[in-house]
């Protein structure tokens, strides 16, 4: 037998697998329980494609490529007026650019790929008559007392006459689904989306009341002559939501639009997986015509998968600056949400409970934009091999080795020993991160090792450190030390609110810091001299919030006389009281985002980046801590780096010298 041939049977067999494997994870996704991550499914779609677009006739037969959606319905099968295909998929700009070139001069709509189910709603004579899943494209699953009982946003009458049908999306809003796993903690769901289809495969409506569905329309097929032909209006007119519809006449556009969608993702109330563009003219859409399964006059624009599928390798136990012990379970490596990840949280022991997580489980892991990455669940439990170990929670500390105590109904973990040497590193880290003193030539490695030689234990002690002390330690030289030392004496300035942050209290968060500064304390010390009664009387500030603050504070005083003799300014500054925009405000309106170190050009002296943004503030600004498509100015001051100027060229955000920054505020006696 020739080479060719011994290539030809391998690739057969390879094709005859990829294709079983297909079909036995659309039965699985399509019955609620799906055994891998979407990316990881589309990457085994893509490498069948791949083949026997190389080898046509190795194509197997049936080609479940050729197939749309389940394999098999569950309801009382209702075959469609017309097939509801899929969307060919795109990745790349020059495939969005491809896509307007076969239909020069028509407008586009770019909208949200929703990440849900997709329904049929069919009109007639004003009244819904049935709704219907996709199914397998051809035949779906009438679900109509389902979608009655449980979507909103589907209407029981609409005011156009004779047969209408609608398409569209089945969401569980992240709202929903948050407060079902809040309320249902030892049975959560995995994702919105497999949680809306499990919801319209329910067989009593009953069962699943409280995990409400959200409809959002992207079809429309109407024989009314005086329907609007284009499809957003089309959609209004019928009183359905569409989502987010944009006309675009260009692919450049288009572009920006995705762009900005996928900028967004993470502010919205629902799952996406990409975008979709498609022709705005109802009858060019029908007039494009149809592949074998896909509809010609649209397109979906993939965006980088925010879940991944990966092996569980080991739980290790947190401690952290409150004494939290937290697991945290360390992952092969798989790059999901834009970045490699290697570890992610697992919360408490009671959702390892309740999501019935080993070590060496294969499990969906999730990192939506710069959210934590968390393990959402396990998959497939049933294809665990003996071989997995079950997550033992400690009973004494990682750390100093003292006995945990569990609070709460999630039965978190605490170490209560104040000197566990864990604890105190990382308090001494968040002091000196940027949301407290900002002391940012010391980072977390140095402020470890200056811990174990004895030099730090309390924010105070950073204080007292010396440019020859820090000379002693290898690998510091006269430059480093002299800007570790010049970046301590800048955070002295670090006022109320930011102070409050950088100790670390319980239950006190960053907003809590703002509403007390905004709120008539003047020091640092008389918040801890206010009582309960009058910390509760602050807007959003509650008894167990107030019951924390003076424990802690009350603890805490000598610490805070000894930040008071270093020099360390604890009274509320300026730029913790609301601003008072300037006359004339030259930024009004626009939104910043501020990078690399700011200084005042009339001293040359460094300034701090909080009070600078309040300058903006006063010259009428809003500021942000990232690049987003709702930026209109990058501040950028020494030492930038490449990231933000990277973002903000792709987003077309205007990037300024804080030079220009400091002329305007000089100008309109903003400083």
């Amino acid at each position: 037998m020739g080479s060719g041939s011994v290539w030809s049977v391998e690739t057969g067999e390879r094709i005859r697998e990829l294709a079983d494997r297909i079909v036995a994870l659309r039965e699985a996704y399509y019955q609620g329980e799906p055994l891998v991550a979407d990316a990881d499914y589309d990457a085994i779609e893509d490498e069948l494609r791949a083949l026997i677009a190389e080898h046509p006739d190795l194509a197997p037969d049936p080609n479940p490529l050729d197939q749309v959606g389940a394999p098999a319905v569950l309801h009382a099968p209702t075959r469609h007026s017309r097939p509801m295909l899929s969307l060919e998929k795109a990745t790349k700009p020059e495939q969005v650019e491809a896509f307007f070139n076969r239909f020069p001069g028509q407008s586009v709509v770019v909208m949200p790929k929703l990440d849900g189910l997709s329904l049929a709603l069919v009109y007639e004579d004003r009244r819904l008559a049935r709704a219907v899943t996709r199914g397998d494209g051809t035949t779906g699953d009438d679900v109509t007392p389902l979608v009655r009982a449980l979507v909103d946003g589907v209407p029981e009458r609409i005011d156009v006459p004779g047969r209408v049908e609608v398409r569209g999306e089945a969401v569980m809003l992240r709202s929903t689904f948050l407060a079902y796993n809040t309320a249902h903690p030892d049975k959560p769901l995995i994702n919105p989306r497999n949680a809306a289809a499990g919801t319209l495969r329910a067989k009593d409506p009953a069962t699943v009341a409280e995990r409400r569905l959200q409809f959002f329309g992207f079809d429309l097929d109407t024989d009314e002559a005086d329907a609007a032909t284009d499809l957003e209006e089309g959609l209004r007119a019928l009183g359905i939501a569409g989502a987010q519809m944009r006309h675009c006449a260009d692919a450049a556009q288009a572009q920006a639009v995705i762009t900005a969608i996928e900028q967004g993702r993470n502010d919205l109330d629902y799952d996406l997986d990409g975008a979709v563009l498609r022709l705005a003219d109802r009858d060019a859409y029908a007039a494009a015509g149809t592949r074998s399964n896909s509809p010609r006059g649209a397109l979906a624009f993939k965006f980088a998968a925010e879940e991944k599928t990966t092996l569980l390798v080991e739980v290790v136990w947190d401690v952290g600056k409150t004494g939290k012990i937290v697991p945290v379970a360390w992952l092969e490596p798989v790059f999901v949400g834009g970045t490699t990840v290697t570890k992610a949280t697992l919360a408490n022991q009671e959702v390892i409970k309740a999501r019935d997580i080993k070590v060496g489980d294969t499990v969906l892991v999730r990192r939506a934009g710069d959210v934590i990455p968390f393990v959402a669940g396990v998959l497939d439990a049933a294809a665990r091999t003996g071989e997995e170990r079950e997550i033992v929670p400690p009973t004494a500390c990682p750390s100093c080795g003292q006995p945990v105590t569990e609070q709460g109904n999630s039965r978190e973990l605490f170490c209560t020993n104040v000197s566990c040497p864990a604890q105190t590193v990382r308090r001494l880290i968040h002091w000196a991160s940027r949301a407290a003193a900002d002391i940012d030539a010391i980072g977390p490695v140095w402020i470890e090792r200056l811990a174990e030689a004895g030099l730090l234990e309390n924010p105070s002690d950073f204080y007292t450190l010396t440019k020859q002390r820090l000379l002693e330690f290898e690998r510091i030289g006269e430059v480093s030390a002299a800007r570790m030392i010049e970046s301590i004496d800048t955070s002295r300035q670090v006022g109320l609110r930011r102070a409050l942050i950088g100790l670390a209290i319980p239950m006190a968060s960053d907003g809590t810091a703002a509403r007390l500064a905004r709120s008539g304390f003047g020091s640092l010390e008389e918040v801890a001299d206010a009582g309960e009664e009058r910390l509760v009387a602050v807007e959003d500030i509650g008894p167990k919030v107030a019951a924390s603050l003076v424990t802690h504070l009350t603890r805490l005083r000598p610490e805070l006389q000894r930040l008071r003799d270093a020099g360390v300014s604890l009274d509320v500054r300026d730029e913790d009281l609301p601003p008072v925009v300037a006359a004339g405000a030259p930024l009004e309106g626009k939104t910043v985002v501020i990078t690399g170190a700011i200084s005042d050009p009339r001293s040359g002296e460094k300034v701090a980046r909080p009070t600078f943004q309040r300058l903006c503030e006063r010259a009428g600004a809003t500021t942000a801590s990232s690049v987003s498509a709702n930026t209109d100015l990058l501040i950028t001051g020494a030492g930038v780096g490449d990231s933000k100027l990277a973002k903000a060229e792709k987003l077309g955000v205007e990037v300024v010298d804080q030079g220009e920054i400091w002329n305007l505020l000089i100008a309109a006696n903003v400083v």
